[in-house]
């Protein structure tokens, strides 16, 4: 197993971490396509980390800080390498580059079936919020 590298994604890398997230993350996102991913990199260069393993991607999360709060999403590992450090490199690098930013507090967006992803995130440290909920609305574009 060769050694893990952790970096920030360029453009030329949005169709195979959309391919990724297909095999990989849970569910889908009403920003997973090109265009999504383009304006992810475009906005913060740094944001979208990618976790590569001889040359293959294995791992994904975004790291967004939007100068007040520190978000977390798509924390994503290939299935065969699970359980294998690619979660805490990933996790360790966000939360590296959110200290930097002057970053005082990271949340995840976690869905709530996902239970594999539960105990990854509560091994990272990180605690539910159970009196936070979520409330979304959709942008016609």
């Amino acid at each position: 197993m060769g050694e893990l590298d952790v970096r920030a994604a360029v453009p030329a890398d949005a169709e195979a971490v959309l391919a990724f997230w297909r095999e990989a993350a849970e569910g889908v996102s009403i920003s997973d396509d090109l265009d999504g991913v383009g304006r992810l990199i475009a906005r913060d260069p740094e944001a979208l980390l990618l976790a590569e393993r001889d040359g293959a991607l294995v791992g994904t999360v975004i790291a967004g800080f939007d100068g007040w709060r520190c978000h977390l999403y798509r924390l994503a590992v290939a299935p065969a390498c699970r359980r294998q450090g690619v979660a805490t490199a990933l996790l360790a690098a966000a939360e590296r580059r959110f200290v930097a930013l002057g970053g005082r507090r990271a949340d995840a967006m976690v869905l709530h079936h996902n239970e594999l992803g539960h105990r990854a995130w509560d091994a990272a440290g990180y605690r539910r919020q159970p009196e936070w909920g979520r409330w979304v609305k959709g942008l016609a574009g």
